[in-house]
């Protein structure tokens, strides 16, 4: 495998990094005609988010907002542009572990490790509009559901599910397999990915059963995510990361694998711009991994880990938080 590291000369770098015969043999994830040989990738602003650990960051739809959290157990909402802080939300009593906002509505959801699920109005966020309640330990993470307002999911580390309705305030399913890390498929929502120990279990929303089981990680799964169309999910853990075909058409095929061979792999988005790149967070580093032509390019980002990816298609920027207590924007 190819592999370049930040020497300060990342033109040429870039330009063999996505290069002219950049093609899916399989005709999958992406084409060499949505790469161009421009393709730069470079920090463009530091917030100091906290004065400890950040834990996770979301783009708000348009892009112009960024929500941080971490171990201060405040969330924080940032104008993208300029960089500026909007509100800060206090109400959680311990430390912060996911941030999400809805793709619909002016709403962001905050879990933690006090065990609740709080739902927020970002325009007008001085307190919250729900509290879930009903985990018995650390809840993870959550995810609004792309499709309906109404619902939102969230999971623990017992690997317990919640399926939560904003209307009514209550919990309205319960199911199991999530204890890291859960996405709803984008636009759709059919499906639920869920992450637990090694494996990552794709979920039927309407009925909340299990449809496939995604194994070969053979450590603990940090993180996924989707790409774009719903159609393909990545899968992180320490030592490897994974990209699997989970259409509606597929059998959770894993199509590529990278192995890891330096700093453990945490975290992972996939690029806003270019849907053949992943973008990885390591231990203060970034690892941009071109899957179709099988290259990585490393990238000194931060100075402790990278715990946290999250990439905005509205503004092409992407967003790394780290335990340094920083966030970074990126394009």
């Amino acid at each position: 495998m190819d592999r370049f590291v930040d020497d300060g000369s990342l033109e040429d770098s870039f330009e063999s990094f996505l290069s002219d015969d950049d093609a899916d043999p399989r005709g999958r994830v992406a084409r060499r005609s949505d790469v161009s040989s421009g393709f730069t990738f470079s920090e463009v602003g530091v917030i100091p988010a906290s004065s400890s650990e950040v834990e996770c960051c979301h783009f708000s739809a348009d892009g112009k907002t960024l929500a941080t959290g971490g171990h201060d157990r405040n969330a924080v909402l940032w104008c993208t542009e300029p960089l500026a802080v909007k509100s800060t939300l206090e109400e959680h009593s311990q430390w912060i572990t996911d941030v999400r906002f809805s793709p619909s509505m002016s709403r962001l959801a905050t879990s933690s490790a006090d065990k609740t699920v709080r739902v927020w109005d970002v325009d007008n966020p001085g307190y919250s509009l729900r509290t879930f309640t009903g985990h018995s330990t650390t809840v993870m993470s959550l995810d609004f559901h792309p499709a309906k307002e109404d619902l939102l999911c969230s999971c623990d580390s017992n690997s317990e599910i919640r399926y939560w309705s904003f209307k009514n305030g209550c919990c309205v399913g319960v199911s199991r397999g999530g204890a890291t890390q859960m996405r709803f498929q984008p636009r759709l929502g059919r499906m639920l990915a869920a992450a637990g120990d090694t494996l990552v279990s794709i979920i039927d929303v309407e009925t909340a059963c299990c449809t496939l089981k995604l194994l070969g990680h053979k450590n603990l799964v940090n993180s996924l995510c989707w790409d774009s169309s719903g159609e393909y999910l990545a899968s992180v853990s320490d030592d490897s990361v994974r990209v699997w075909a989970v259409g509606s058409s597929s059998k959770g095929e894993c199509l590529y694998e990278l192995p890891c061979s330096g700093n453990k792999f945490q975290t992972c988005v996939f690029h806003p711009t270019y849907p053949s790149l992943l973008v990885i967070g390591c231990y203060e580093t970034l690892e941009l991994w071109n899957m179709s032509e099988n290259k990585t390019m490393t990238l000194h980002a931060h100075d402790k880990l990278v715990s946290s990816l999250a990439a905005s298609s509205s503004t092409g920027m992407v967003a790394s938080a780290s335990h340094d207590k920083c966030v970074k924007l990126w394009k």
